[in-house]
């Protein structure tokens, strides 16, 4: 006998659940991809991807993932034998710079751990050292999945003028952008990449690339760009196939207008506040748990934890044995504790994250958090008491 019958919550940071209105939206027939519906859909999008990312400049949607718009932010502005500098709070951070040893660039790392975010003064040092300038672009993850870390963008930005370096500024906002406070043009970031899988709260499959002008003189002596990552055959061309370097993927298209029209009647201000308070919530219960057992935070630092995911610790093997249970007796999924160790140390078992992006609201963080709660009692886990109440007094507030 199992209480998991009914909607399965998948309560991990991405894929993260698609709403109602889009999947209704993307159930259709396929469109006439030549003239028609479809394009005016499709030329109504970039203004509306601008102002999700706060900026002026030219928006690309590539139908790939996150790791394609890795690719094409990188294939656009560099050529092989540069130089480029990623900041390392994470695993995905490491993983944009695997892509760019792919390539054929060079990779040099700013390593600050799986339990901090990035200290901009060291990054100004870093670029002082330079005195060459053969850094050509710095990568940072605004926020990593894995450590459950959240960088200061604007703090960055800053640290590279101190350094009088040119660098570009190239930030990975796959798990943050509508989800937490991102201001392209404000904060001087040169490339912005997203993903349609999170905070957009589509199906995984569309990769988004927010460009500059500073990027795009990058371009001109790019070698490493391809006809399919180019992101000039993509921006306002001749032909509409041209958008998507051929077929274009219809019914993410949309599913895509739908997610947007969604934020916008929402307000872009009032998402990032609905998702600031629902981690808040997240993490006065994790807290409470927390004060009477071995559960504790990745990051132990508040102003420095993300609003899209919480990452959380205990002792080996009950976190994999938590996200066994809950799966199997609650109807709820948890996120494994990806990147902290190979999954075949022991250790791994220790991790768990809780997801709490995109489509989400309050009872369906309650009701995960009140789950998780059963799920320690089941297991006689020890924890603290009132982790509920505590969690329930942040949505109280509202």
């Amino acid at each position: 006998m199992s209480l998991a019958q009914g909607r399965h919550y998948l309560a991990i940071p991405g894929p993260s659940v698609v709403p109602d209105r889009v999947l209704a939206a993307m159930h259709r027939p396929a469109p006439n991809i030549y003239t028609g519906e479809l394009l005016e859909l499709t030329h109504s999008l970039f203004p509306d991807l601008r102002q999700l990312a706060g900026t002026r400049h030219e928006p690309v949607i590539y139908i790939a993932n996150g790791h394609g718009a890795w690719e094409a932010a990188l294939a656009n502005t560099l050529s092989r034998g540069d130089r480029v500098l990623v900041v390392g709070t994470g695993r995905f951070a490491a993983g944009w710079g695997q892509i760019a040893t792919g390539m054929g660039v060079e990779v040099e790392t700013l390593e600050f751990g799986l339990r901090a975010a990035a200290d901009p003064q060291a990054l100004t040092e870093a670029l002082a050292a330079d005195r060459d300038h053969a850094i050509r672009a710095v990568l940072v993850v605004q926020v990593d999945t894995a450590s459950g870390v959240r960088n200061d963008i604007r703090a960055l930005r800053r640290a590279m003028d101190e350094a009088e370096h040119p660098a570009l500024l190239m930030v990975d906002c796959i798990a943050s952008m509508g989800v937490e406070r991102f201001e392209m043009d404000a904060w001087g970031v040169d490339v912005a990449v997203t993903g349609s899988q999170k905070g957009l709260m589509l199906p995984p499959g569309l990769g988004f690339v927010f460009y500059n002008e500073r990027a795009d003189r990058a371009r001109d002596r790019a070698n490493c760009v391809t006809a399919y990552w180019d992101w000039r055959a993509r921006t306002n061309p001749e032909i509409y196939y041209q958008y998507f370097c051929g077929t274009p993927p219809t019914h993410m298209l949309f599913g895509l207008r739908e997610s947007l029209d969604m934020i916008a009647e929402e307000g872009l201000q009032n998402v990032w506040t609905r998702h600031q308070i629902l981690a808040h919530a997240v993490w006065e219960a994790c807290e409470a748990w927390g004060s009477e057992g071995p559960m504790e935070f990745n990051i132990a630092d508040r102003a420095r934890r993300s609003h899209a995911v919480t990452s959380m610790r205990l002792t080996a093997p009950h976190g994999t044995e938590l996200r066994e249970w809950l799966t199997a007796n609650a109807g709820v999924t948890l996120g494994i504790g990806i990147g902290m160790v190979a999954p075949e140390d022991p250790e791994w078992h220790r991790f768990f994250r809780i997801g709490h992006m995109g489509h989400v609201n309050a009872h369906m963080v309650l009701g995960t958090l009140a789950s998780i709660d059963a799920g320690l009692k089941a297991l006689s886990l020890p924890h603290g008491p009132g982790a509920l109440e505590a969690a329930a007094r942040v949505v109280a507030q509202v």
